[in-house]
């Protein structure tokens, strides 16, 4: 079965209330959506999002990575990941999006044409049952407050709560009082998106000191390793956990190296696909390092389901799963991935396990530029 044709399709998505974080406002999600079809017209189908400040790609960027990608992919076997992998690398450095999106999709397409789901073509099954972290980060105090109560009476038992939007006294403020909301016995996280200082971020995780906090993700900009291990010293009840900061194998190791964070949040988008992904859980369970497995904002249910799949097998995600579809106001399947009671299965359907509708796709479709990247 050879890789007949590649094709980005951009998309915009709505989302049903703006997510506010440093740095970014999600008010509508600018995802690339890659369609794979195989010469017995099978096809396959992955997704990343646009994320200038997490991989240094955006929709426009990653539609012209793809279109240069397709060349050296086109004709071969569609389950030789291993050797698509490597040809993209060959071709071009980077573009970590890009190159995700289209794995997944060959992921998808390998596994619906063998009659086994992805999770099946990237290691053994460890769980089926996993907790989502629902977020709080609207950017309003009363807002936030009623959203961490309401997501605790529908059955979340792991949060993660939007700082880095205010001052670090105010943030912590509103991080304590939705801590007393949600009490004690739950799995609670502040993540900052790089918005702190040094002493900013040492100011609120001392002000949070017992208040029921568990971690903070990225308090300082991704490539800040002294402030990061400054924090984490400041305070050492609560473990510090790097994102932005995160995109290959070393900088996992780094930050251990250098006590800068206890646990990582890994993304498709970041480490260049699901198998990256794997690998990285896998080193942090041989270092001892908790995992966060998270979808980007705004994602449908085509990177989720993705997410779904790695969460499945990889050694340890006691830092919870992070979906984002249940923040769209529309997605690209008529069945989205579900939450329920805070909790979502694995899918054990053929491929990704989940049916793209074409129709909702060109609904949602935009234009970006056909570009050379050479």
């Amino acid at each position: 079965m050879k890789i007949a044709k590649i094709e980005p399709i951009a998309v915009r998505l709505p989302m049903i209330k703006p997510v506010i974080m440093a740095g970014e406002e999600v008010r509508a999600a600018d995802n690339v959506l890659v369609r794979i079809e195989a010469g017995n017209k099978q096809t396959g189908w992955g997704e990343a999002a646009s994320a200038p400040t997490m991989t240094g790609e955006t929709l426009e960027s990653m539609v012209a990575a793809i279109h240069y990608l397709a060349p050296v992919l086109e004709g071969r076997e569609a389950d030789d990941i291993a050797g698509a992998l490597a040809a993209m690398h060959g071709r071009m450095y980077g573009n970590h999006g890009a190159k995700a999106a289209i794995e997944i999709a060959l992921h998808d397409l390998a596994g619906r044409a063998a009659g086994k789901p992805v999770h099946a073509l990237l290691g053994d099954k460890k769980r089926s049952r996993m907790a989502v972290l629902g977020v709080i980060g609207g950017g309003d105090y009363d807002g936030d407050l009623r959203d961490a109560a309401k997501k605790k009476a529908e059955g979340f038992t792991a949060f993660k709560i939007k700082v880095g939007i205010g001052t670090a006294a105010n943030d912590a403020a509103r991080t304590r009082e939705i801590c007393k909301i949600l009490g004690p016995g739950l799995l609670i996280s502040a993540d900052a998106n790089q918005g702190f200082g040094t002493q900013q971020a040492i100011e609120f995780v001392r002000a949070v000191a017992g208040a029921g906090l568990d971690f903070f993700e990225q308090p300082v900009l991704g490539d800040d390793l002294a402030g990061m291990a400054a924090v984490a010293a400041a305070d050492g009840s609560i473990a510090i956990a790097a994102d932005e900061g995160i995109h290959s194998l070393d900088d996992i190791r780094a930050h251990h190296a250098r006590m800068a964070a206890r646990g990582v949040s890994l993304k498709a988008i970041k480490l260049g696909g699901l198998r990256a992904v794997v690998e990285a859980g896998r080193l942090c369970d041989e270092l001892g390092m908790n995992v966060n497995l998270a979808c980007k904002t705004g994602e449908s249910s085509i990177a989720c389901a993705a997410a779904l799949h790695m969460a499945s097998v990889i050694p340890n995600i006691n830092w919870g799963l992070t979906l984002t579809n249940g923040g769209l106001g529309a997605d690209v399947t008529a069945q989205p991935v579900r939450i329920e009671r805070g909790h979502t299965d694995a899918i054990d359907r053929p491929g990704l396990g989940i049916d793209v509708d074409e129709d909702r796709v060109r609904r949602h479709r935009v234009g970006a530029a056909k570009r050379s990247a050479a």
